[in-house]
């Protein structure tokens, strides 16, 4: 490696990542470390971040191998921007870069994992489009691309008891926190579905509809929604909130509708 003051940081880093279970806060520590110094490194000579004209090649891979780390110990502290921001730098590796570093190894789990990032942000545009730059043969090969891909067919179809079955079928235990996400989000959508069509449900029944491994769960869930939980009949009962009585004037459309039609019969 072309820059001896990162190489002790950086296999520090690996040992770390790699330990069982990671050593999240020593990563984060080393990560915040190394970036500065590969800042200041481009800013002064190798342009390790933002490679120029003819650029080391051992060092690049180096660099891109601490981004991906980043990357992943980003989704393990459960920090979206953090991932974003390393997802960025990563791209000029895997686009700009893609034909002279060798291949990585983490590539295609962090490219899932951003396409899945996209789908719990709703940017199903954007999904599409990263879809649209990937190989052909990832598509329906890769286990980390076919999983995001899968998961957004689901969703699409309405297949929401699949994207639950997928979390225990992620290829990295990364992806499930992405899974929990979408599964906050599919809950949510079905329990505005139940607001409107039930006054009330069994707690058994609610937990099942709601993919709930445990009735302690739904019913903070409940409670986080504003809905009435009766253990003792074992019956949710949902709040209709903003929704107000609506008294028909019955009297005076029977009036009216009298009214238009003897109005008819004068016509005839």
């Amino acid at each position: 490696m072309a820059v001896p003051q990162l190489v002790q940081a950086y296999n520090d880093l690996k040992k770390a990542f790699t330990s069982k279970p990671p050593n999240l806060q020593k990563c984060g520590t080393l990560l915040t470390t190394l970036k500065a110094r590969l800042q200041l490194i481009s800013l002064l000579e190798a342009g390790l971040l933002f490679p120029g004209e003819n650029p080391n090649k051992e060092d690049l891979v180096v660099t891109r191998d601490i981004l991906e780390m980043g990357a992943l110990w980003s989704i393990r502290n459960k920090d979206v921007p953090s991932f974003d921001r390393y997802f960025s730098q990563l791209e000029i590796f895997y686009v700009d870069y893609a034909s002279y570093l060798p291949p990585s190894q983490r590539q295609y789990c962090v490219q899932g994992l951003n396409l899945i990032r996209l789908l719990t942000q709703n940017r199903i545009a954007d999904f599409h489009t990263k879809l649209e730059s990937l190989p052909a043969d990832a598509l329906q090969e890769n286990i980390y691309i076919k999983h995001p891909v899968n998961l957004e067919r689901w969703l699409m179809e309405g297949s929401y008891s699949k994207v639950w079955v997928a979390r225990e079928e992620a290829p990295a235990e990364e992806y499930k926190f992405f899974v929990d996400s979408l599964m906050g989000t599919i809950r949510n959508e079905i329990a505005s579905c139940e607001e409107a069509a039930y006054e009330s449900l069994p707690i058994r029944d609610a937990a099942a509809l709601l993919f709930f491994p445990s009735q302690t769960d739904l019913i903070q869930f409940a409670q986080q929604r504003g809905w009435q939980v009766n253990p003792s009949a074992g019956m949710i009962i949902f709040s209709k909130k903003g929704e107000e009585s609506v008294e028909i004037p019955k009297q005076k459309m029977i009036v009216a509708a009298l009214q238009y039609a003897r109005e008819l019969e004068q016509i005839v």
